[in-house]
């Protein structure tokens, strides 16, 4: 009995080993299962992860300000002081923290009703993926929002790709912008490699895949060298060390700033006609050592085509401007509004006699 017992499990053994034995044949003589096997586990644990860190970001960073809901998109904005309105427009990637952490808000605040709005699919405002958001369509979008929160007026300062959007508002609904004051733009096309490797991840599905795993892993080991360059020549500034770069790395934003490199260049193409159009003030301003943009084809080439306009460019100072540069951006405000200010004095003057 003890025999035949033993003799079953030495079967049984023997039989397990062989099945083992072929499996681990089967994975070695088709080793590109077995690599998309680990890859796809790679790839579950980094999504696991970066949704654990998305979660932590914005528990860590909940609204600051206010939130309306325009046409069923939930948009997020911040109010502060009182006087003439201004609106602070922030750039592709960025969200209010931006201008918080340079100064600028609160230095604004002291002359003005300062409004600043995180933009579609930045901070926590929402990008519904049934819109196109180009430029005009955020324009519209805010707008409508400006209308809202009662106000009928405003000096619109973009930063970016955010004065691109100043610049549609001031197209569209003219008689809402008194002045405009446009700091590192983008304003006409040109052949920009960058681009298309920075627009993968607005992709449909595969680009859905990326910006949930591999990208947030990516952006967090490139932070330092992009700010580097996009505040470069001048260094990064102390102040930002309390800016939320965790909140950029969700695949949501990741999402909202790859559409906006792809709409960068159809943008500059759609509205390079227009810029004569604009009859209120402009002030335009940019860093003399922007690394991301050219402002010799940019601001200065925008400032010949808008006769009225004035332009400072700022040595020592690269596209972060109004983080390096925050007096002098506020300046420049300043004198937008001021402007705005002197022409209807003009024309209020009584007649001769």
């Amino acid at each position: 009995m003890t025999s035949r017992r033993s003799r079953a499990r030495l079967t049984k053994t023997r039989h397990a080993t062989a099945q083992g034995t072929n499996h681990a044949s089967s994975f070695a003589s088709h080793p590109y299962t077995l690599a998309g096997l680990v890859a796809m586990g790679a790839l579950a644990t980094s999504a696991l992860v970066n949704r654990y860190l998305t979660n932590k970001a914005e528990r860590e960073n909940p609204p600051a300000g206010k939130i309306l809901q325009m046409d069923g998109v939930r948009l997020h904005y911040v109010e502060r002081g009182e006087g003439e309105p201004l609106v602070l427009l922030h750039g592709n990637g960025s969200l209010i923290e931006d201008f918080e952490t340079s100064g600028l808000i609160d230095l604004a605040a002291r002359s003005y009703r300062v409004i600043v709005f995180d933009r579609p699919g930045f901070g926590h405002s929402e990008r519904p993926r049934s819109t196109i958001w180009t430029a005009e369509a955020q324009a519209d979008l805010l707008y409508q929002a400006l209308r809202q929160i009662g106000v009928q007026r405003a000096t619109v300062f973009g930063h970016s790709w955010g004065a691109s959007v100043a610049v549609a508002l001031a197209l569209k609904y003219e008689p809402m912008v008194k002045a405009l004051v446009l700091a590192s733009g983008y304003y006409y096309p040109t052949v920009r490699a960058d681009v298309v490797a920075l627009s993968g991840p607005a992709v449909p599905v595969l680009g859905d895949v990326v910006r949930h795993t591999i990208s947030p892993l990516l952006g967090r080991l490139m932070w330092p060298v992009l700010m580097r360059k996009i505040f470069g020549p001048a260094g990064v500034p102390q102040k930002f060390e309390s800016f939320p770069s965790e909140m950029t790395m969700r695949p949501s934003q990741i999402r909202a700033s790859a559409a906006e490199s792809a709409l960068m260049i159809p943008g500059a193409f759609a509205v390079r006609e227009g810029y004569g159009d604009l009859k209120m003030p402009v002030v335009i301003i940019a860093g003399e050592d922007d690394r991301l943009i050219d402002i010799n084809d940019q601001s200065a080439q925008l400032h010949r085509h808008i006769a009225h306009s004035t332009f400072h460019s700022v040595p020592g100072t690269g596209h972060m401007v109004h983080q390096t540069a925050t007096k002098r951006v506020m300046a420049a405000i300043d004198e937008a509004a001021g402007a705005t200010r002197r022409s209807a004095s003009n024309q209020i003057r009584p007649l001769a006699a």
